[in-house]
């Protein structure tokens, strides 16, 4: 049985970013090595990569906190070389000075025009 697909939406990587729901991380990506395009959900920043003021005065920073996750996501990726994506957990530091571990999915996927790229996020954001 022949069946047409009728396309009723599409939203594109690049709608994405601009609309804030991916951020594009692809300039602090490559100067640690990172050779494809780069971004990670609003999810994500919003919930791990963003400090709060509290934190801020514990010494956390945005790039500090970028960094450790583009780490964990280099090491995770070393470790899988046959899988298009990989799940990981990095420390991050709370406001009570413990730990969250959240699980983080790294994966490289076709952009918009069928070029590799890298989105990082969280579960919930599969």
């Amino acid at each position: 049985m022949d069946e047409e697909w009728v396309l009723i939406s599409s939203y594109s990587r690049n709608e994405a970013i601009a609309d804030g729901v991916l951020i594009d991380i692809t300039a602090f990506a490559s100067q640690r090595g990172f050779r494809l395009p780069t971004a990670v959900t609003a999810t994500l920043l919003g919930r791990y990569l963003e400090p709060s003021e509290k934190l801020k005065n514990m010494g956390q920073s945005f790039e500090g906190r970028l960094h450790d996750l583009l780490w964990m996501t280099y090491l995770a990726a070393q470790n899988s070389k046959d899988s298009d994506r990989v799940y990981f957990e990095v420390l991050f530091l709370n406001e009570s000075g413990g730990y969250d571990r959240p699980t983080i999915i790294a994966h490289v996927g076709p952009g918009d025009d069928r070029e590799p790229v890298m989105t990082i996020m969280l579960p919930e954001d599969d």
